[in-house]
């Protein structure tokens, strides 16, 4: 059973974050999962759920989202971190993982990691992931990039960060927005070797 951490920043694109989290859960694996105030925030807009940071309910949660509800999430396991509890595991390097997903990251997160700052645990757990040479991977969701995104992206992608941002391709007919949000859900699956079947990959038939 894979080990992966994953959080959500106060980008838009909750739904990715939601996504993944069911994805990988079906898959089976032990997801270890945090969230920042200002995501809960974006949250709400978009996907009209009220989380309580300090409260989570995970079923709430995992419902948010309309895509797929029949697949069987229990197969895998989730545990919440609250973003302000540094006694978590998953602020020690010796906590092993198999990777960890930032998902959707803000310029916020993305800023603070490039330059090894750590205010709460997402930044503590990423830059464990990145000084122990584990695999992080960032899901920016932003438009459009300025100079300083773009230099702190190079600086995190020189560091060991794999930069993969939410830019779905119509390569597989989508016929929905869950299409595409599952074309970035697939991507971020592969990168952590996890097998999914979300979508129609180039060169392969159906």
């Amino acid at each position: 059973m894979k080990r992966i951490v994953i959080a959500i920043t106060g980008a838009s694109g909750s739904v990715y974050g939601v996504r993944l989290l069911q994805v990988l859960l079906s898959a089976g694996c032990d997801l270890h999962f945090t969230i920042s105030a200002a995501a809960i925030q974006v949250f709400e807009a978009e996907l009209g759920v009220k989380l309580d940071i300090d409260n989570f309910d995970d079923q709430c949660f995992l419902k948010s989202s309309n895509t797929n509800e029949s697949e069987d999430w229990r197969k895998g396991q989730l545990t919440y971190h609250s973003n302000k509890n540094y006694s978590a595991g998953i602020a020690s390097g010796s906590f092993r993982t198999d990777g960890m997903v930032i998902c959707p990251c803000s310029m916020g997160t993305l800023s603070s990691l490039a330059n090894g700052i750590s205010t709460n645990l997402i930044h503590r757990a990423a830059d464990v992931h990145l000084k122990e040479r584990r695999k992080l991977i960032v899901v920016p969701r932003e438009t459009p990039l300025g100079s300083i995104q773009l230099g702190n992206m190079k600086m995190l992608s020189d560091a060991g960060a794999v930069i993969l941002p939410a830019m779905p391709g119509f390569y597989h007919q989508p016929q929905s927005i869950s299409d595409l949000v599952d074309f970035v859900v697939c991507r971020i699956c592969d990168q952590l070797g996890v097998e999914t079947h979300l979508m129609n990959r180039w060169g392969e038939t159906e």
